[in-house]
């Protein structure tokens, strides 16, 4: 196939590369952008410390998408969206919740204001943010609709790096500054007698800001609003935009994380963005870097994009064994009401909620899985836990589907790519069979000639109907019994396919039954045979497994070959095995014909 508007590199290999290395140099213009180091003067890392650190305990989340997320929307969220999504922030145990820009829109302060003046609309140990421009009116607007909240984070925001300020703002560096010096003397008034209400900067563009300027301009406002342990500031430091890889976001963070004045008076946050793809990296990296509290979005909604995704972060953590603090045992309906409010459907392969991220279609995958979850009841078993309750180790499922309030129905399902392990699991656990091992190799070759041609995925109840067709329709009709002779010894008479009447005698029904087809002149030896339960209780049915030899001599010649049978009886489960695998073994007519 031909692709015309590619141009395929075809440069010289660079000097340089290695020999198992021919990439070319691409006509990409990648001279026409600076790296990050050029850019922004980065702190030096000479005495870096996040990297030695790990993760302990959840920093405070804070979603946004009821003001971020929600500008990035094509259709902002209507009243009753918001207070859905409001709803589900509480229901998830958020503590502190940006609701809204209101000095932007008429939307979002009449939600501030209903918020604000409806009696339980927020829990006492809830408190809402509210973000302001550093602009008088607006500022003067924000504190109008949070008139009468007990406890309201105010957030200012003003961008601080050099093309912001040059392209957008035309100002300085002594004029921005003066321009938030400005705007946080005009917020201190109007809380000067308003203890419950705290204080947020952003230095919006944090990461493109020369490092001794932002902390210059943090200084500033933490004196400014007189940042005390009671009354603690909270410096939020976003990634606005990502420029560069998440290690230098962290060295930034470190910086500020050590500079900062007031240090214990200070609450250190972070809001990174998604536009190199590593905006949970960036977070992860921050709360090793001393962030002490993460804005975002619960699936990572924002512009361009997006934001830092806060439901994986949260679950990251999960599976470290640290507490998210925040509860996610129904995703699907986190993820319902996500999708309702943003009108933006969540990918089936975004991390944790995905409709397929338990799920494995690969052979070796779901052989390891099904191994795992068989190990991992034993376990349980052993430890005299729930399984529930036990540790969690079972190869590629990183976190329990059940802890999310899935059901594990989905995890394993089978295509082209699949393997025995994988038809087996949902056979087991769609329909109780419990296929030997090496009948599950063989009727993987049946699912995979059915699944070859077209690539589509097979379902439990479709492959139950393929198991059906190969093996359990494969017995003739057939007219049997047996008894016993009074001296331990068994009989059989048999007619298949309306054939004659054959017996024959043996040690057991079975070997009874095999006689009576030997009589007929078809030799059947028995080579394994096994039987189970569908499900327990006295009306369950029973299937039974046959490796047999059929036709041959003295355990020579012949064709091995499986049979199956399923009746509420045990004796006509196996009778309609050993049968099976006779029909499948292409002798019913010499059966049925023999005199």
């Amino acid at each position: 196939m031909r692709f015309p508007t590619l141009r395929t590199p075809a440069g010289p290999v660079p000097a340089a590369a290695p020999a198992w290395n021919p990439q070319r140099g691409s006509a990409m213009p990648s001279h026409r952008y600076r790296p990050a180091h050029e850019r922004v003067p980065l702190p030096s890392g000479a005495d870096r410390q996040w990297p030695s650190r790990r993760i302990e305990q959840a920093p405070l989340w804070v979603p946004v998408d009821l003001r971020d997320g929600n500008q990035a929307l094509a259709e902002p969220m209507d009243p009753e969206r918001k207070q859905r999504m409001f709803d589900l922030f509480l229901a998830m145990g958020f503590k502190e919740i940006e609701v809204g820009y209101p000095s932007a829109s008429r939307t979002d302060f009449d939600f501030v204001r209903r918020l604000a003046t409806t009696p339980g609309a927020v829990p006492e140990d809830v408190t809402l943010v509210v973000f302001t421009a550093a602009r008088a009116d607006l500022i003067d607007r924000t504190f109008e609709s949070v008139e009468g909240l007990p406890r309201v984070v105010v957030h200012l925001y003003t961008a601080t790096a050099p093309a912001w300020r040059d392209v957008v703002l035309g100002r300085d560096r002594a004029e921005v500054r003066a321009l938030v010096t400005e705007a946080a003397e005009h917020i201190a008034r109007h809380a000067e007698h308003r203890p419950g209400v705290r204080f947020e900067f952003s230095p919006e563009v944090f990461n493109l800001t020369e490092p001794d300027y932002v902390l210059e301009v943090c200084n500033t406002v933490t004196a400014l609003w007189d940042a005390s342990p009671d009354r603690p500031v909270i410096h939020n430091l976003p990634a606005t935009v990502e420029i560069a890889t998440p290690n230098v976001y962290a060295d930034q963070i470190e910086y500020m994380h050590r500079h900062l004045d007031r240090r214990g008076s200070v609450i250190l946050s972070v809001h990174p963005h998604n536009d190199r793809g590593t905006g949970v990296a960036c977070a992860e990296l921050a709360v090793l870097a001393g962030a002490q509290r993460v804005e975002g979005c619960l699936f990572g909604n924002g512009e361009r994009t997006g934001n830092v995704d806060l439901v994986t972060l949260a679950l990251n953590l999960h599976t470290q064994g640290v507490d998210p603090m925040i509860d996610f045992s129904d995703i699907d309906e986190i993820r319902r009401t996500v999708e309702h409010c943003n009108r933006l459907p969540v990918p089936e392969r975004h991390p944790y909620v995905g409709d397929l991220v338990h799920t494995a279609f690969s052979g070796t995958h779901q052989d390891a899985i099904k191994k795992g979850f068989a190990h991992h009841a034993k376990r349980a078993a052993d430890l005299g836990v729930p399984a529930d309750r036990a540790p969690w180790d079972v190869p590629y499922l990183p976190i329990d589907p059940a802890d999310l309030g899935r059901g594990y129905e989905a995890v394993i399902r089978v295509n082209s790519q699949s393997g025995k392990g994988g038809i087996a699991y949902l056979l087991q656990s769609g329909h109780g069979l419990e296929l030997p091992r090496r009948l599950q190799i063989e009727f993987s070759r049946v699912v995979q000639e059915s699944t070859d041609d077209s690539g589509r995925e097979v379902g439990a109840d479709e492959l139950y109907a393929l198991f059906r067709a190969a093996y359990l329709d494969a017995a003739p009709p057939a007219v049997w019994r047996t008894g016993e002779d009074g001296t331990g010894r068994h009989w059989a008479e048999l007619s298949v396919a309306g054939g004659p009447v054959h017996r024959g005698g043996g040690n057991g029904p079975l070997d009874a039954v095999t006689a009576a087809l030997a009589a007929a002149g078809t030799p059947v030896d028995i080579l394994r045979f096994t039987e189970h339960a569908v499900r327990t209780g006295p009306d369950a049915d029973a299937v039974a497994y046959v490796e047999a030899r059929i036709g041959g001599a003295g355990g020579v010649g012949g064709e091995v070959v499986w049979g199956a049978g399923r009746d509420s009886s045990v004796l006509a489960a196996g009778v309609r095995a050993v049968l099976s695998a006779v029909g499948r073994a292409g002798a019913v007519g010499r059966v049925a014909a023999s005199e």
